[in-house]
């Protein structure tokens, strides 16, 4: 499959020209390990539009092995996180969670998060 950069898409909706641009975007990977075993993750993705001067950040699939869960080091790699995203300068940092994992909210609340909107999504 090629590339999208530079597909101009004709007639799309109501006769609507649309442009693909290429955006600026970078990922980067958190991991807590303990004798060389990976017992936690965290990503950041920092991410541009042409809404806003500076970045926003996702944090995304934060992740913590169950035998080390309650232990700090979830609030750990959330907090990475949130210092990542403020040397990125970014002025938001948008973390989701499913709505049955209660203990997270609790925790990103914890941190400095604040509930704000809801997510859609589909699954391709």
């Amino acid at each position: 499959m090629p590339e999208p950069s530079g597909i101009k898409l004709t007639g799309g909706v109501r006769g609507v020209d649309f442009e693909n641009q290429d955006v600026k975007a970078t990922g980067i990977r958190i991991s807590v390990t303990d004798n060389g075993t990976e017992v936690g993750r965290a990503y950041i993705y920092l991410m541009y539009n042409d809404l806003h001067d500076r970045p926003f950040g996702l944090m995304e699939d934060v992740y913590v092995d169950e035998a080390y869960r309650g232990k700090g080091v979830g609030s750990e790699l959330v907090k990475q996180v949130i210092e990542l995203a403020k040397e990125a300068n970014c002025y938001k940092l948008i973390a989701t969670s499913r709505t049955s994992r209660s203990k997270v909210h609790e925790l990103y609340q914890r941190l400095g998060f604040t509930q704000h909107g809801v997510e859609f999504r589909i699954d391709l």
